[in-house]
Order: structure tokens, then sequence, then C-alpha cells
């Protein structure tokens, strides 16, 4: 007796355009149906669109509407704003502008020059942060980095200052004049760290977490978000995470304000804390129009690699570093053995420099 095999041949599916729509804040339910019917689109969920908190909602259609359509379904009830997508297009590709992030003393990330963010892993004390600020400043940092609200592995770790810390660290970046990076762990962080600082940091483990992604990009603020790549994420799946944020920005009305940071994936490789992909910052840089930088200090895990995996970054085209700089890291509340000390960090700035050059050359 002959057994057959049956095969199935997948058919690929050609792309969709998507349709973006701001709804109006005072938008009903049945203007959201008829808004659906004019797409030719089922009023009950369906794979092909999707309610994005209450005021925006996105569709996936055969094609992108042409602009005789588009102004039909923008006057519409309840339809503040449109953005059409071609098919495969998305916002990351499709931005608008030339993608920097201008900080508010004139560094411009993604700009001619790279731009390096450096300060210690957790505000400890007000001389602590004050000092350190002031070190990376002399040396050429653009942005001070602290942390105050930190994701520990274990629930037994330091886990930072909290609005205490943010206090401190928004005192030091006001004695320096330096812009404020730091990282929002969740969404009742979102309103004191927008009070405060110049810059929204969301951490690698974060990444996945995308209703939190679409909040914070569309805080009101309009605060720059800093993505860090989840240590287990393709760069798809970091490109498709700046999506959720984007969507945010689109829904606030704003367009851009993100940045990319590389900082090391987990591999098989063991010598040192993760794997810094440093492939992944030219695909990145041609994939879309956004500023990408890299955080050789998690990648390391110690002091010892940090400058020459900081180097090879910018070598490969960073649009600047997130560095950790303690003066006294062996008493270092968080991450220590990976924080260089400013007579290091001034080093390294130099030769960020002279690797800039060469790359613009």
């Amino acid at each position: 007796m002959t057994t057959r095999t049956t095969r199935t041949t997948r058919t690929t599916q050609a792309p969709l355009a998507t349709l973006l729509v701001r709804l109006t804040d005072d938008v009903t339910e049945a203007e959201v149906g008829a808004l659906l019917r004019a797409l030719d689109l089922p009023t009950t969920p369906h794979a092909n669109w999707r309610r994005h908190l209450r005021a925006l909602l996105t569709a996936r259609l055969p094609a992108r509407p042409d602009a005789d359509r588009l102004a039909a379904l923008a006057s519409l009830p309840g339809v503040e704003r449109l953005r059409a997508l071609a098919p495969g297009e998305h916002l990351v590709t499709a931005l608008a502008g030339d993608g920097t992030v201008r900080l508010p003393n004139g560094a411009v990330i993604g700009g001619t020059s790279p731009v390096v963010i450096a300060g210690p892993c957790t505000v400890e004390s007000e001389a602590q942060v004050c000092r350190l600020a002031a070190a990376v400043r002399d040396a050429g940092a653009g942005a001070l980095r602290g942390g105050v609200f930190k994701p520990r592995t274990s629930p037994y770790n330091f886990a930072g200052m909290g609005l205490q810390g943010l206090d401190l660290l928004t005192l030091a970046g006001q004695q320096t004049g330096l812009p404020v990076v730091t990282e929002a762990l969740d969404p009742s962080h979102l309103e004191p760290v927008t009070a405060q600082a110049q810059v929204i940091q969301i951490g690698s483990r974060n990444m996945h977490n995308f209703p939190f992604l679409l909040q914070a990009g569309s805080h009101p603020s309009g605060r720059p978000i800093l993505l860090k790549r989840g240590f287990g994420a393709t760069v798809d799946e970091f490109l498709l995470a700046a999506e959720h944020v984007l969507l945010g920005r689109f829904l606030a009305g704003r367009d851009g304000g993100l940045i990319l940071c590389e900082r090391g994936i987990r591999t098989f490789e063991q010598s040192t804390r993760f794997t810094l992909d440093v492939g992944a910052i030219p695909v990145l840089k041609e994939r879309c129009h956004l500023p990408v930088i890299a955080d050789p200090s998690h990648t390391a895990g110690a002091r010892a690699y940090v400058a020459p995996m900081a180097l090879a970054a910018i070598a490969a085209g960073a649009d600047g570093l997130l560095v950790e700089v303690h003066d006294n890291p062996d008493t270092a509340l968080c991450d220590g053995e990976q924080a260089v000390s400013p007579v290091e960090f001034a080093r390294l700035m130099e030769q960020v420099v002279a690797v800039a050059e060469i790359v613009r050359s």
C-alpha cells in the first residue's frame, strides 16, 4: 500500500497598505462604525483593523487610498487626521524630516558629530551625581545619564532612589547645563520623568512592552524617547517596537523624536556580558531614518572592554554612545564593574572624536 504525502503550498499574501486614523477625543462608537464601513471593513473586531487606546485606529487596506478618497475619509465625523502608508511601508521608513533629535543645549543626535550621553549607572547622592555630571561635561559629553528607577533581575538588589534620585539628577543637569536622560519603567513614571528629564529612556526589558511604548510615544510632553534593543530581539523586532513609539507620536500629532540604542544581544558567548551587534548599526541606519547610538557599558560588562566597543560602534556609524562613568566604581551601588573612571572617559572622548573624523573623511 502506497501512502501519499500531500504538501500544502503556502501562498505569500501581497503586502497591504496601512491607514492611520487619529480620531477625535469625543468620537462615538457610531462614528467609528461609519468610518469602518467607509473603508469596506467589518464593524466587528477583525484582523485588518485595530483600535489603539481610544483615539487611534489603524486599518490594513489592499491599496493606499488616493487623495480624493483620503479627503472624503478626513471629512467624516470623528476623524481628526489621517496618514496613509504604501504597501509594505512603516513609519520607521516613512519618517518625515532628517530624523535628528535636538537637545536643549544644542547637541544634535543624528547630526554630523556623535553625541555621548554619560553619567552614573544610578544616582547615589547629590554630591556623587553633581560631581560626575561636571566631569563628563568637562570631557565633552552632550547629555547626562543616570538611573533613578532601576530594573533589577534580583528583587533584593538596589533599584534606584526613585523620585528623590530624579530630583538630584535634575539638579546636576541644571548645574552643568546638560540635558538629562533617565529611564521610565512603567506608565506611572512618565509624568515625573517627563516633567524633569529631557529624554525618556525605555530599557531593553521593556522593548516588548508594546502598550507602554505607545503611551510613552504619545505623552503630551513630546519628550524624545531613547529605545534600547531587547537583548533577545532581532533587528526586525527592534524596528517594529520603534513603530509602536512612532504610532504614539502620530497619535500626539508629532513625528520622529526617537533614538534607537544597540546595547548588545545575548548569545552563546560568555566572555562579555552581551555580544555587541556592530553589524546592526549600519543595518538600522540603512533601514530607517532614526538616529542610532550604542551602549558599550552594558555590552561589555567590564570597564576594560568599554572603550574598544565604543570605538567599534563609532566606526560602524553610530550617532552617539551611552556610557556609564563612576569615580569610585568599586563602591558603586549598581554595575560598578562596567563603569569607567572620569579620567578613562576623558581619554575615550578624545578617541571618539578621532575615529569620528576618520569615518566622516
